[in-house]
């Protein structure tokens, strides 16, 4: 019996190369996805670097899709997806040709060594939330809340959306 489609939430971000064109390509690649829909993307954004600061900034989006299958599945197709733009897993927070991080897959719920569901970290980061907020004001964190109202816990984090 097939899985249910449900909604899951990819955060993209890039900042080597030219990472708005790279961050508009994966977006496009998200919804060439077999067994996933692309349902919307947020605007792009311009943001200041987590964790190493010597970098440049980094492009960011997020981009709803509507998936059938398992999460670990669609994992490995964002990873495929990464790998496809040159990404080279390195020093945790270096710069990068695209990161695709699952932000949420449905309702599912868990912490495995590869996959933490809610992501652990969506909660605070304004590169996530701002572009969630955008897409889906209305959507609840399980464990957080409502993504509008995660947006005053960033409110001091530097970000710029692109025109």
């Amino acid at each position: 019996m097939a899985a249910l489609p449900v909604t899951a939430y990819v955060a993209l971000g890039a900042n080597l190369g030219d990472p708005v064109a790279t961050v508009r390509s994966a977006i496009s690649a998200l919804g060439e996805l077999a067994g996933a829909r692309l349902l919307t993307a947020s605007s792009l954004y311009r943001t200041a670097p987590v964790g190493l600061a010597n970098q440049p900034d980094f492009i960011n989006a997020v981009a709803a899709l509507e998936v059938a299958g398992s999460a670990d599945d669609f994992l490995a197709a964002l990873f495929a997806i990464e790998a496809g733009f040159g990404r080279v897993r390195s020093l945790k927070n270096a710069p990068r040709t695209l990161d695709l991080d699952l932000l949420l897959f449905g309702a599912e719920r868990r912490i495995d060594p590869g996959l933490t569901l809610p992501h652990p970290r969506l909660a605070e980061r304004a590169f996530v939330l701002v572009p969630l907020a955008e897409i889906a004001p209305a959507l609840v964190i399980d464990g957080h809340g409502h993504v509008a109202d995660l947006l005053a816990c960033v409110a001091g984090q530097r970000i710029e959306r692109l025109p």
